[in-house]
């Protein structure tokens, strides 16, 4: 006899619950001790139900995920033969990182299993080179993902590779001439993020990116086949606000889809996630295994295709076994032990995260509104609009945690005053500069404990007793 368990009990509605909690507020405020306001223009309430998401987007998120390594390239068989091993290990796919054409692609794909899913990162524009490269990838039946994002490169450095005119008609030769490619052309969320912006803002500026080549990719000369079939990338960043990050990507996947109809392109976008550097410490380094940790798993939840993790002593080591395995093993844990890939979708129809997702992708929508009102990205670009909004944004989230209200543990609160890191630094840990001369005001990547961290480390060297 199948049992009715909540039959007995009556339906309570979102008024009769808060009515209840301000009684038991006995006459405190009820918006100023239970609503929760937060850095990106969104109050998140004490409860939600059923009520809240009587209208949902719907996003479509993959039914799996695949655990990711970056390698940087100096030499080929060397990047090679690390791939190698790390498959060996637990690794699912591989993120090439290549600095210049003179890399042997022969050589560096040699061996790699059949269907293995590759990221091409190229730090050059050479359409020779890719060509090449989609010839070969051909014969070794390879998934391959060639990130390309000459606006982009824009946003970073305040260059193109080479100029405008030049750059878009590489970036058309390569999209052209390329048949074999899953995708050619990728989006860096992770730069507003690492710069600061809020989580709306960082889907807005993105959006606004995949927009311009949407724009300019409507006047090429593509089939409705090939159009369907042009994936777009999107590297994403996450950061430590668990459920806004969840919601983040999921916001993502339906702007993406919601702008690429409108074109007639694909709707379904390539998401590969990391966590943020911008939380990262350099004392009590160790807390940054937590912080990857939950960063991954919102990234997971939220449903990215691939999570390549981040050691934590990355922001200070240079690249090693140690650190990579460590990383490696928090995916597996999660993987194995945690069960994290046994259900797809699993945000969908919470009520917490479907309206966060909701107002995310609201708000994103307005900025986004007003980019396209003001020319496009590259134009507000130009005239440094987003730069400035990005610079105001990480501001008052730089206060938030100069002030205390936005915690990092071990750095702003609980610090451990005997922490020494002054000779463990093999890579220079904070922002670099580098004058030098600019089409455009570049959008800069930041920690929020560098300026604390350089303090703590010049105290450091005062300290040393002289020998």
């Amino acid at each position: 006899m199948k049992q009715l368990l909540f039959q007995d009990f009556e339906e309570v509605s979102a008024k009769q619950w808060k009515q209840k909690i301000q009684a038991d507020l006995k006459g405190a405020d009820y918006n100023e001790k239970l609503i929760t306001k937060t850095l990106h223009g969104i109050h998140i309430k004490p409860f939600y139900s059923s009520e809240d998401v009587e209208e949902t987007l719907k996003v479509s998120n993959p039914a799996n995920w695949n655990i990711c390594e970056k390698i940087y390239v100096v030499s080929a068989e060397n990047a090679n033969k690390k791939a190698l091993e790390k498959l060996q290990k637990g690794t699912e796919s591989i993120w090439f990182i290549l600095p210049n054409n003179e890399i042997d692609c022969v050589k560096l794909l040699k061996d790699l299993p059949e269907g293995l899913t590759v990221y091409l990162h190229l730090e050059f524009l050479d359409t020779e080179y890719v060509q090449k490269l989609d010839n070969l990838i051909a014969e070794k039946n390879l998934k391959v993902f060639l990130q390309t994002d000459i606006n982009g490169k824009l946003a970073r450095t305040g260059n193109w590779f080479d100029n405008l005119t030049a750059d878009h008609e590489n970036l058309d030769s390569i999209i052209l001439n390329s048949h074999n490619f899953e995708s050619v052309v990728s989006i860096n969320l992770g730069l507003y993020q690492n710069a600061g912006a809020n989580i709306p803002q960082q889907l807005a500026y993105s959006i606004g990116q995949a927009t311009e080549y949407l724009n300019h990719f409507s006047e090429l000369d593509l089939s409705e086949e090939q159009k369907q079939n042009f994936t777009f990338q999107f590297n994403v960043s996450v950061g430590s606000d668990y459920f806004f990050e969840i919601s983040k990507i999921r916001a993502l996947r339906w702007l993406f889809a919601t702008v690429a109809e409108e074109f007639g392109f694909n709707t379904t976008c390539h998401v590969i996630a990391q966590p943020t550097r911008r939380t990262k410490t350099l004392y009590d380094f160790n807390v940054n295994l937590l912080r990857t940790t939950t960063e991954s798993m919102s990234a997971i939840l939220g449903g990215a295709d691939a999570i390549c993790n981040m050691p934590y002593d990355a922001i200070y080591h240079k690249d090693n076994e140690f650190g990579d395995r460590i990383a490696r093993n928090q995916l597996l844990i999660m993987r194995n032990e945690s069960y994290m890939d046994k259900v797809g979708n699993v945000a969908e129809g919470t009520y917490y995260v479907e309206t966060i997702t909701k107002q995310l992708a609201e708000k994103a929508l307005d900025i986004f509104k007003d980019i396209e009102k003001g020319g496009g990205l590259l134009k507000e670009l130009k005239a440094g609009v987003i730069q400035k909004k990005i610079k105001d944004s990480a501001k008052e989230e730089q206060e938030k945690f100069n002030n205390g209200d936005l915690v990092l543990i071990g750095t702003n609160k609980f610090e451990n005053p005997q922490d020494r890191m002054k000779d463990d630094i093999e890579l220079y840990p904070f922002l670099k500069k580098n004058p030098r001369k600019t089409l455009i005001e570049p959008i800069l990547e930041r920690r929020l404990s560098e300026e604390r961290e350089e303090k703590r480390l010049e105290e450091e060297k005062q300290s040393q007793p002289i020998q």
